[in-house]
């Protein structure tokens, strides 16, 4: 039955939009640490020894889920959140319960993403769950198969292994099938498969998940209507909160019929595999496309539309309140808050027309609103896309938040295909985390499973022919190449280590029956259960490293300036004394750096990732996918950049890389971005199957008016003739960003584009606001 058949007068009953109230009130407390999810889940282990591990798995979130204390929030029209308390910060002992007792007096104030850590927590912390899970972590585990090879590439920099600590994510859930089917048709088909195979667990513990779910939709009806039920409670409200315990009473079993229900039972969705897994990235795919038809068939019953308009904007606020608790080493590679509710909007349909509807405006138009870091919005584009929804595009973009971002069909679905997904798939991308890419609701792609320091190699490189009389350049290129080799496929073993440790301590039966193919194979996506596999490996430093092979040739081997070895020990001395900082100079000012569309630089560039791409993709990983190539950094830039001495673009020992991915060195792109977009199009963009990241700033006076869109929009449209896979935008003035380093009171909401995703300025420590307000700012 639908919900306009149900009760009418709720459509209208709310006086005024709340939602700018509710945005104010998930700021107003201070982040806090949240014992609650981890003391439920632990509790439940306590009870279920000896039992597989999926099964305990499933038991400890259905505990939860009957157990965690519930509330809705002065003006929501959406429940479920995973704390009483906004924007806490969750526990997963069973993870890692190592970094928190490291971290416990610090992460209130660590230089990035601090959380109040209460003294009464600490002590529950200290003598009930660290005792618990010491010894018993995916992290013991994960550091007991450690092989040697992989912990002298981790302690050489070259390599970085994250996934290690935290559920993982990284993955769109099949939306549209549970939207379709509703949690009912799930629980029926659960049981009949059982039926058919009562040994698979994997069923049995999706099975009571799915029925912890529908127990905690009945939880929040009862909870409603006690609200209601309250003599204090406004008339209005007593209205709202009797049609959400309907809804909710329908949603336990019956399939959403109105807008409503959907985004409800979307948000549960989202909800339940928080507390599952208690990971990044559980990103929302393609939200226009497949919420569009409950759009229009409540717009066509006669649902106001500012309604739909308030339930729209409760959504966006709730991804708000879902922020990530990583350790301090982590957080410096994330800075933040990057909870990755990411959405695709637009983009080619299954019939290869631009797929563009009401609500994709809609959607843009509310995040006028909004102006907040999460949903972490992108817009798919190609030479189909409709000049008006360009142009709303770009309107937004203008705003200056960084959203959204542009993902280039005419990379991505090649770049799909290129792996062997079919075209109906590759056609269906979506955008996961920050900018890594997907096949939503069929793919569990370890986004994010290693990163890989390409410029900490040419360092190891040039120190082993530092003392070499037969060094030349073609000799250095090819020991970098060798030890990428080398190292390619240490990383692949780490990687899988990994992989087996989610697998055998990290099941998430949930998640995996919804997504396709796990449910008729019989397994968990940690299996192999998904249609596809792959594993994503960030190669980080291709600009820095262009630039300074480049530089080397010049000087060294064509120009005769110096001999190699001299330049080896000015690089190992960090440029000192006065010859060095003239040499220092000299590389940055004398030698073309990559963003400025030479040719010569820029093709080493393109070849040297080439190279790393295709020899990642030869290794297969433990659920029978391909390893696959990203270049992108989120805020890694900075740690990583920590770990490489002086090279030979000029930078000093320990300085940041470029930003972004493929992004200019900050400062060394003098050409404008038309120049920038030239030198990233020479690089194969279809091999960056992960994703790629490219940052470029425009002054705020570049997109004024109606002739700054339309020279924007034409911008946009010249990156997808280039086949570039993905640009993001800031559009904050140098002046506005120093004001708000030195004045960060008066800058609260001000919200930047970091890298990959948009985060609160003041939130960010000062080396990632001084690297945003480094770099180059553009105008057209």
């Amino acid at each position: 039955m639908k919900v306009l058949e149900k009760t009418t007068d709720y459509l209208t009953a709310r006086p005024e939009s709340q939602i700018q109230e509710m945005k104010a009130n998930l700021f107003k407390v201070k982040r806090r640490i949240s014992l609650e999810r981890a003391l439920l889940y632990t509790q439940s282990y306590q009870t279920t020894e000896n039992e597989p591990t999926i099964i305990r798995r499933a038991k400890a979130t259905a505990y939860i889920l009957d157990q965690v204390k519930i509330s809705i929030r002065p003006g929501e029209l959406l429940v479920g959140n995973r704390t009483i308390r906004p924007r806490s910060g969750i526990l997963s002992p069973e993870m890692d319960p190592y970094w928190i007792m490291k971290e416990i007096d610090t992460i209130a104030t660590r230089p990035q993403d601090q959380f109040e850590f209460t003294d009464e927590d600490k002590k529950i912390y200290q003598e009930q769950l660290l005792p618990y899970w010491t010894d018993r972590s995916m992290k013991d585990f994960i550091n007991a198969k450690i092989t040697p090879e992989v912990k002298a590439a981790v302690d050489e920099r070259v390599i970085k292994l994250n996934q290690t600590d935290k559920g993982q994510g990284h993955i769109i859930m099949d939306f549209p099938a549970i939207l379709k089917n509703g949690v009912g048709a799930y629980v029926a088909l659960l049981e009949d498969k059982i039926e058919q195979d009562p040994d698979n667990d994997f069923f049995k513990a999706a099975l009571i998940v799915f029925k912890g779910m529908q127990r905690h939709f009945e939880r929040y009806a009862d909870l409603a209507d006690q609200m209601a039920a309250d003599p204090v409670t406004p008339d209005y409200r007593k209205i709202e909160l009797r049609e959400m315990s309907a809804m909710c009473r329908r949603l336990e079993t019956e399939a959403p019929a109105s807008f409503y229900e959907a985004l409800q039972l979307l948000w549960m969705t989202s909800i339940v595999g928080q507390y599952e897994s208690n990971a990044s990235s559980l990103s929302l795919g393609r939200m226009d496309q497949y919420m569009a038809p409950f759009y229009a068939a409540s717009k066509a019953e006669g649902i106001p539309e500012k309604f739909m308009h308030e339930i729209l904007g409760d959504f966006y606020l709730k991804t708000n309140d879902v922020v990530l608790l990583r350790s301090e080493e982590s957080a410096k590679c994330f800075a933040g808050f990057p909870t990755g509710y990411t959405i695709s909007l637009g983009g080619d349909d299954k019939y290869g027309q631009y797929a563009v509807n009401e609500l994709s405006y809609k959607m843009l138009d509310l995040y006028h609103e909004i102006q907040l870091p999460q949903p972490n919005l992108s817009v798919r584009i190609n030479e189909k896309i409709p000049r008006t929804f360009l142009n709303k595009t770009c309107e937004t973009i203008r705003l200056g938040t960084g959203i959204p971002m542009l993902f280039n069909d005419e990379v991505c679905v090649p770049g799909f295909l290129s792996k062997g997904v079919s075209l109906d798939d590759a056609r269906d991308y979506a955008v996961v985390g920050c900018v890594e890419t997907t096949v939503p609701g069929r793919t569990y792609g370890l986004h994010d499973i290693a990163l890989f320091n390409l410029l900490r190699i040419m360092e190891l490189s040039m120190n082993d022919l530092k003392n070499d009389p037969t060094v030349s350049y073609e000799k250095l290129r090819q020991n970098i190449l060798d030890k990428i080799d080398h190292y390619v496929k240490i990383v692949t073993k780490g990687s899988d280590l990994v992989d087996l440790g989610h697998r055998e301590f990290a099941p998430i039966p949930f998640l995996s029956a919804l997504v396709e193919d796990c449910i008729d194979n019989g397994q968990d996506v940690t299996q192999g259960g998904a249609r596809y596999n792959f594993s994503g490996v960030q190669g980080i430093g291709e600009p820095n490293l262009a630039d300074s092979l480049y530089a080397v040739k010049k000087l060294v081997f064509e120009n005769h300036e110096m001999t190699f070895k001299n330049l080896v020990n000015h690089l190992s001395n960090n440029f000192a004394g006065k010859d060095g900082e003239e040499l220092r100079q000299h590389l940055i000012h004398d030698f073309d750096k990559y963003g400025n569309d030479n040719e010569e630089l820029d093709l080493e560039c393109a070849k040297i990732f080439r190279h790393y791409a295709l020899e990642l993709g030869k290794y297969q990983n433990i659920r029978g996918g391909e390893f696959i190539a990203g270049a992108y950094t989120v805020s890694a830039h900075i740690p990583l950049g920590e770990d490489v001495g002086a090279t030979a673009d000029g930078r000093k020992d320990h300085d940041q890389l470029a930003d972004g991915g493929l992004s200019p060195m900050v400062g060394r792109d003098h050409l404008g971005p038309t120049a920038v977009l030239k030198s990233v199009s020479k690089i194969d963009n279809t091999l960056a199957v992960n994703g790629s990241l490219l940052n470029v700033k425009f002054s705020p006076n570049t997109l004024k008016g109606e002739n700054g869109i339309k020279k924007f929009a034409d911008f946009l449209m010249a990156f997808t003739q280039l086949k570039i896979r993905h640009v993001q935008f800031n559009v904050q003035s140098r002046e506005t960003l120093l004001d708000a380093q030195k004045h960060p009171e008066n800058y609260a909401g001000l919200v930047v584009r970091v890298a990959g995703y948009s985060a609160f300025f003041v939130d960010l420590n000062k080396k990632i606001q001084d690297d945003i307000i480094r770099r180059a700012e553009h105008s057209l």
